[in-house]
């Protein structure tokens, strides 16, 4: 039983990025595959599949990595809103990460996307986490 799935999923991708992997395998869960379609549509990871074999089902993402430097697209995640300490934002109270190059993912009621495309819809959320 874990606590906190978010932290687990980001914590396992943070895990492979630092020993090199080129896939990493993450339990599933509607929130999490929602993170991932994110993370692929803004860029930050190559490739994603969702397994349904099993009753919980898996994730397999194949992480991005620059060919010449063998550096991630990934520089960093930071989990923001967590179990004992929830962080809500309006539209109008949207982070900006890193001057605009990160990505803030936010849960909205129109559904998991990023502080841009919150700030477009004018909806505010719980920030779950900070990508960049």
């Amino acid at each position: 039983m874990n606590t906190d799935p978010i932290a687990d999923y980001l914590t396992r991708v943070r895990n492979a990025i630092r020993a090199k992997h080129r896939v990493v395998e993450i339990p599933a869960s509607n929130i999490k595959k929602e993170i991932t379609k994110v993370l692929y549509e803004k860029g930050y990871i190559q490739n994603y599949k969702f397994d349904d074999s099993t009753p919980q089902g898996s994730i397999k993402i194949a992480l991005k990595y620059n060919p010449t430097t063998k550096q991630s697209a990934i520089v960093d995640l930071q989990r923001v809103s967590r179990p004992g300490l929830r962080q809500y934002r309006g539209a109008d109270h949207l982070p900006r990460i890193f001057n605009g190059l990160g990505v803030a993912i936010i849960s909205t009621s129109k559904g998991v996307m990023t502080d841009k495309e919150a700030k477009t819809l004018n909806v505010g959320g719980e920030v779950l986490c900070y990508v960049y």
